[in-house]
């Protein structure tokens, strides 16, 4: 039987990578701009982690996490908990009463693969701990703007506010009614979750139920005036940095913990997958998973979902993979290939020749592959000379160049 990757875990090929670390390197140099840290974490965590901070009603919990019961953990479905758990066990607010925090790493959800949405994938998270301001609200999702901005994705914003636990109720009561009252026109799911998590019947996919909801009561109309006074100062922060957003009464989070502030950047290019970022405000979690009281927000970034999307909309650039490709001909000019090359390697160039020794013909070919910016041709005329023809990829034009000076022929494939 033919060895093959499990479902829904994908292998990254050497032609993809260069895109996946282009989307890492802008996310740590923008996240650098908005002077965040980045912290890494573990993989594994206890089961409880998770119950208690998600919800042990939802369906991530529930159905999706990959859990080993005999030790009781569990593969991080996502990474605001664990990052969590890390600001409290290594007591981070003694450190900094505002602490801004990254992390890139796999995630692990037991659900149906789809396009842009794997049982391994990979997320960007981004928090900031410490400070309940609206102005950071703003903040972060400008960050998110910036972000996708640069990397050239067409995107749009929009925004809610869950409130909090004083006006939440009141909404929760009045939706039950309105969804009690129709019940038997929801899907099953919806049916379920109604007794359990009320809200995620807003999030349903199933086009019946959207139209259900259509008509539900809004949280916008619910809200405390202290939540409210937030919505209003996160939209004015907002305006002030000059993002254009939209509000959308029926966004949701399919996690308990979130509380006011909730936002998606969404994208009408990768069918029923259209969040590319979602965060929002998480004001009691830090509590209720043993710490201090700390207010908090964040955002995870779906990596596959952006590399499908620079896929789609762009061309990633090809870019130098090699400086130069080094083609010997014959055993002797091998040997001093070997040689010459490891010394421009320690010398910074990225250097690369075929151990084989195959024809001229296909050594070129080589190159072309490797996106070669230079060759270096070597053969017996150019050994008794100590010389090699040095040809530009680009330009196919050819000069000699000496081999005495490596730092003659490192300047030569600079230029």
């Amino acid at each position: 039987m033919k060895l093959k990757a499990l479902n829904g875990f994908k292998d990254t090929l050497p032609g993809e990578t260069p895109l996946w670390r282009r989307l890492e390197d802008l996310a740590r140099d923008v996240f650098a701009r908005f002077t965040f840290s980045e912290i890494r974490l573990p993989i594994l965590e206890k089961t409880d982690l998770f119950a208690r901070s998600i919800g042990a009603a939802t369906d991530i919990v529930e159905k999706e996490m990959y859990t080993f019961p005999e030790k009781q953990i569990t593969m991080r479905p996502e990474a605001t908990a664990s990052l969590l758990r890390a600001y409290i066990e290594h007591g981070l607010y003694v450190q900094k009463p505002v602490q801004r925090l990254f992390t890139i790493g796999p995630m692990f959800r037991h659900e149906r693969p789809q396009q842009g949405r794997l049982r391994q994938f990979h997320q960007m998270d981004a928090e900031i701990l410490g400070s309940a301001n609206p102005r950071v609200d703003a903040e972060l999702m400008a960050m998110g703007a910036m972000l996708l901005s640069e990397l050239g994705l067409t995107v749009s914003l929009e925004l809610n506010s869950l409130g909090c636990p004083v006006c939440r109720p009141g909404f929760r009561e009045g939706l039950l009614v309105f969804l009690a009252s129709r019940q038997e026109a929801l899907c099953d799911d919806c049916r379920r979750r109604m007794h359990t998590n009320p809200l995620r019947v807003l999030d349903c996919k199933n086009p019946a139920c959207r139209g259900i909801v259509e008509d539900a009561p809004s949280i916008q109309d619910h809200l405390c005036p202290d939540c409210r006074t937030h919505f209003v100062a996160v939209q004015d922060g907002l305006d002030q940095l000059g993002i254009v957003y939209s509000l959308n009464r029926f966004m949701v989070r399919g996690l308990d913990y979130y509380c006011r502030t909730t936002f998606e950047f969404i994208t009408a290019d990768l069918g029923s997958q259209s969040a590319v970022c979602a965060g929002g405000r998480y004001d009691g979690l830090v509590e209720e998973l043993g710490g201090p009281k700390t207010p908090g927000i964040g955002f995870a970034m779906g990596m596959e979902r952006l590399v499908l999307l620079l896929q789609k909309q762009q061309q990633p650039a090809a870019g130098a993979e090699v400086d130069l490709f080094i083609a010997g001909l014959g055993e002797a000019a091998s040997r001093l290939c070997f040689s010459l090359m490891h010394r421009l390697r320690q010398a910074g160039a990225r250097v690369m020749m075929d151990p084989d020794g195959r024809s001229l013909k296909s050594q070129m070919k080589q190159a072309d592959k490797a996106f070669a910016r230079f060759v270096l041709i070597l053969g017996d005329a150019e050994l008794e000379r100590n010389t090699g023809m040095l040809r530009d990829m680009t330009t196919q034009e050819q000069q000699e160049v000496s081999l005495g000076d490596t730092r003659m022929l490192l300047d030569a494939i600079a230029a």
